[in-house]
């Protein structure tokens, strides 16, 4: 069976394993001292029944976007109210300069990508604070975190690559899926594109760990596809309860 998942830009089918069908058409995926706080948002916030803003963060081939389709199409079992979302979001006209970057057809400064991939978020900034003032879940695959971290890999400092990103939605969950890049390097695909080098998700991953804070959980990503399946379920389920009540903010130093 099949489900229709809105992927911020464009409707994207997801199979109930986890695989992405054609994309077509477009409409809308040791702790250290904590990166980004969390400010209040003055205007707009509900004080009920809004939705949780779930994000999986992790390497390349870490298996994030089949783990989101999977936990996609378990909240939808329950009956909750969800989307899944990925960045970048490649439909925008942003979104496909990105895209063909990232594909190595084309090249940029490395600050200029940098803003693009801020700019890609910023894009869907307004968007996202009505689906989630409405009562949806979002299920996100990437967000500022991979920003910040795979652009301080390449050498730009780590607070010019935290600055873009504030006054963005601030997550109630990041869900981080701990794979070491050799092992990932062995699922299919991986050196398609231009990040998906060993030596560079070494860096990533480093810039990553700086960056978790009280709202990160981590997972093993090595593990069977159906225990982490599990626990991110459990993970899913506490924080869409949790947050009710709970105004949104946005991120901030």
């Amino acid at each position: 069976m099949t489900v229709l998942v809105r992927l911020a830009g464009k409707a994207t089918s997801w199979s109930r394993s986890g695989k992405a069908a054609a994309a077509s058409g477009l409409s809308l995926f040791p702790q250290r001292h904590g990166v980004f706080r969390r400010v209040r948002m003055e205007k707009g916030s509900s004080k009920s029944g809004r939705g949780a803003l779930i994000v999986l963060e992790g390497l390349d081939r870490s298996g994030k976007s089949s783990q989101c389709a999977r936990l996609l199409s378990y909240l939808e079992g329950k009956g909750c109210q969800a989307e899944g979302w990925r960045f970048p979001d490649r439909g925008t006209s942003v979104g496909q300069m990105i895209s063909a970057y990232l594909a190595n057809e084309s090249q940029l400064d490395d600050r200029t990508i940098h803003l693009l991939f801020s700019a890609n978020r910023w894009e869907k900034r307004a968007l996202m604070e009505r689906k989630l003032l409405g009562g949806t879940t979002l299920i996100v695959d990437r967000y500022s975190y991979s920003g910040v971290a795979f652009s301080a890999a390449k050498g730009l400092g780590i607070e010019w690559c935290k600055a873009p990103e504030v006054g963005l939605v601030a997550p109630d969950l990041v869900i981080y899926l701990d794979v070491q890049p050799e092992k990932a390097a062995e699922r299919g695909g991986y050196g398609g594109e231009r990040y998906e080098r060993i030596e560079f998700q070494n860096k990533v991953g480093e810039h990553y760990h700086s960056l978790h804070d009280s709202t990160w959980k981590v997972i093993d990503g090595s593990l069977a596809m159906e225990a982490v399946e599990e626990q991110l379920r459990e993970l899913a389920m506490n924080c869409i309860q949790e947050c009710q009540g709970r105004q949104l903010t946005n991120l901030a130093w």
